[in-house]
Formats: C-alpha cells, structure tokens, sequence
C-alpha cells in the first residue's frame, strides 16, 4: 500500500475553499500528523477506551468522517478472539473512501464496511460506540445539535460517543496566544508561513469551531447523561458523551 504523500496542498494558490478532494486525500494522513497535536496519541487513547469497555463480545462501533480508515485499522488489528468488532466508516468524500478501501484491502480488513453519504442522511442504529474525530466542526453550527442528537439516540443503553474538536476560546486574548503557538507547532512540523497562511484563510468560515462549554451543552442537549474531556492540547480537545 503507497503510503500517504507529503503535504504540499498549499506551497501553491489555491482559488477554492477547504475540501476532502483527492489533492487533500492523498496527502491527509501526513496533513494529520503535522497538523493535529498528539493526532496519534488521540487515536490510541479512544481505542484504550472502547477496549476498556468490556460489555459484549461484538462491538458495533461507527467511525464518523472516516476518512482513511485510520482509527477504523487500529480497531481491526485489535480484534480478536475475546474482542470483535463490527466497524463502519463513513465519509461525504469519494476521494477518501477510495483510498480507505485500497488500505483496508492492503491490510486484509475487507470486513471493515465503508460507506460514502452524508451523515445526516444515513442511520445510526444499535451502536455501541460512535466516534467522530475532527469532523464535528465542518458541520454547519445550526445543523450540529441535530447530528449530535441523532447519534445519541443511535446508540445502545452505555454507549459511547467518542469526538475530537479544534475549539476557540471565550478569552479573546488567550485566544490569539493559543493560536500564535499552534502557528509555531506547525511550523515546527516543517510547514512555512505561506502555507500556514493558505490553509487558515481556505478553512475560513469552513471549519467553524465552538468553545468547550459549547461543545458539552450540545451533547448535554442532546441528551447525554454525562459529557468530559478526556485529552487536550491548547485547543484541539478529545471528549466522551456518555448515553
């Protein structure tokens, strides 16, 4: 399996917005790793959590905004004879589900089921746990609490909904400090200023974040007994709703 190339979508101009095109597809697992502080440690920390759990012997888990299968293959390697799973994926870009069924199929994971729609159309039933890292905050903020409802009710009794979001902060003072350093972190990953510049300027109005009080309203509004933070750094946060 060709890994992931690097990251060079914005060393150059481009005249459209933020999208999950193949150009990004293609190059997002490294845009992850350099862009998302501890992006692996959060991925490693949700599976500790699910594999804690120890309720059923078949776990139905959903990956929401599965992009390239990346938590879904940490997942499936867990698996065994104690411990199975049912993954689903599901992702609104073509160009991302592609290539997680070309990775899923160099990792013989064919049982991972892959699905391309959008998440407000597709049903989330009898889940055990939902997992939507970094995705909530590309859904339109009017259109959020629905999802995040619809996923409540999707899951079983102690389920689980596992989401990770870039988040603002009411201080605007403390604000602007936590994103000069985040600036800095990525440039310390290698990207320059130009880029650094490029991709806020195409997420603007795109990715729309919501503080973390905002963020645990929702899930209380939405129905959750119980909403905590599990991970933070600066202002990428991990959080756990729990039915």
């Amino acid at each position: 399996m060709k890994k992931s190339e690097k990251d060079r979508v914005f060393t150059k101009s481009r005249e459209k917005k933020f999208e999950f095109d193949e150009t990004v597809a293609a190059v997002f697992d490294d845009m992850l790793e350099r862009s998302i502080p501890l992006y692996e440690n959060t991925l490693e920390l949700i599976c500790s959590m699910i594999i804690e759990r120890k309720q059923k012997d078949i776990m139905s888990i959903l990956d929401i905004g599965s992009s390239t299968a990346r938590l879904l293959l940490k997942l499936h390697n867990l698996s065994n004879n104690k411990q199975k799973f049912k993954l689903i994926g599901i992702d609104n870009s073509k160009a991302m589900v592609e290539r997680a069924e070309k990775k899923c199929l160099a990792y013989g994971a064919e049982n991972i089921e892959l699905v391309l729609g959008d998440i407000m159309d597709y049903p989330i039933k009898e889940m055990d746990v939902v997992v939507a890292n970094y995705t909530l905050q590309f859904i339109r903020p009017m259109d959020r609490l629905e999802l995040v409802k619809k996923i409540k009710s999707g899951l079983n009794r102690d389920g689980e909904f596992y989401f990770s979001e870039k988040v603002a902060f009411i201080d605007r003072e403390l604000d602007k400090r936590v994103i000069d350093i985040y600036h800095k972190y990525k440039k310390s990953q290698g990207y320059s200023e130009y880029e650094i510049s490029g991709k806020r300027e195409a997420l603007e109005n795109v990715l729309v974040p919501f503080t973390i009080d905002e963020n645990i309203k929702m899930c209380v509004d939405a129905g959750f007994s119980s909403v905590d933070t599990l991970m933070q750094w600066a202002n990428f946060v991990t959080f756990r709703a729990k039915v």
